[in-house]
């Protein structure tokens, strides 16, 4: 049973940009750097028949081709730091793509996620890291930015076998800015029903 989500994925030059920010932390378990993504709702793992009822629903979104730039890095945990993010400049397309995708979660009786979305890219896993040792790694690297990069698409990810931070594989994916699906960016949705299951 695949366990599924919505991402963006994170462009080459960019990728570079945040790989630069690794290292500098103990008790971190930095991502790979292919596995870099911006996910925008978790759907959880999923019978074959659901996996087939998301892919059919999301084939409905239309919704333009946006830019987005990867700004600031921070930790999520509070007192007990479990994870190092980079975050996302205020997005008003961003923010539609993902509040539709959460729309139809819901439609298909999918459970509500019951944190607010708070676009970032997770950049470290976090074990018996100090709060201290966050704090100075975070000051050190504060003024973080990618160069604006263009999302032309969104996907649908896998997870298997993994306890968080990959490997994910690209299940199926939707243009931006196009009416029609572009049939060599991807499988149909016949054939991504079949290689999620």
């Amino acid at each position: 049973m695949p366990r599924l989500f919505t991402a963006l994925e994170v462009p080459r030059d960019a990728a570079l940009s945040l790989s630069l920010l690794r290292g500098g932390l103990p008790g971190a378990r930095w991502i790979d750097v292919e596995n870099y993504h911006l996910t925008l709702r978790f759907f959880g793992d999923v019978e074959g028949h659901v996996a087939d009822e998301i892919v059919n629903a999301l084939d409905r979104v239309h919704r333009p081709s946006f830019q987005i730039t990867l700004s600031g890095v921070g930790a999520f945990g509070g007192k007990k730091p479990h994870s190092i993010w980079a975050g996302v400049t205020a997005s008003p397309d961003l923010f539609a793509l993902q509040a539709e995708i959460d729309r139809i979660a819901a439609r298909l009786g999918l459970p509500s996620d019951a944190r607010k979305f708070s676009p970032h890219v997770t950049l470290a896993r976090l074990r018996n890291t100090s709060p201290d040792a966050v704090a100075m790694y975070l000051s050190a690297r504060g003024n973080f930015a990618t160069m604006p990069f263009k999302v032309g698409r969104f996907v649908l990810m896998s997870s298997r076998d993994s306890v968080g931070g990959g490997p994910y594989v690209v299940e199926e994916a939707w243009p931006l800015g196009a009416d029609i699906r572009s049939p060599s960016l991807m499988a149909s949705p016949s054939d991504a029903s079949r290689s999620i299951r």
